[in-house]
């Protein structure tokens, strides 16, 4: 799929696979994160046979018309506040989209999946 925009200086047009970099960049790059992981069987069978799929594991992007809607599937560290990390990552995720796509941020969900010692 791809995110299309448009401005002044004409139609944008992002594929959604460059805005689920910025997005697994953005939640690594987070204190108390230790991995992204898949949200079901399915993309873990497909992450294991695809070698372009692994940046994007982890990320779910959904464009509806200007807005971008974000699901991150993460693990966090054992002995964070989850609450504090996830607001973390989507404070991280709506800064860093906007100011990338120029599209506004909807929402952005932060499943924790885990945690690890």
């Amino acid at each position: 799929m791809v995110s299309k925009t448009t401005n002044s200086y004409g139609n944008i047009t992002i594929n959604d696979k460059a805005i689920a970099l910025v997005v697994f960049n953005c939640t690594q790059d987070c204190y108390g994160v230790v991995n992204l992981v898949a949200k079901d069987i399915f993309e873990s069978f497909i992450e294991l046979f695809s070698k372009s799929y692994k940046f994007a594991k982890g990320v779910k992007i959904k464009a509806i018309q200007n807005r971008i809607v974000v699901d991150v599937f993460v693990i966090l560290k054992h002995g964070v506040s989850i609450n504090a990390v996830a607001k973390s990552i989507m404070d991280s995720i709506k800064y860093n989209v906007e100011d990338f796509t120029g599209m506004i941020v909807d929402s952005v969900n932060v499943h924790v999946m885990g945690v690890r010692v």
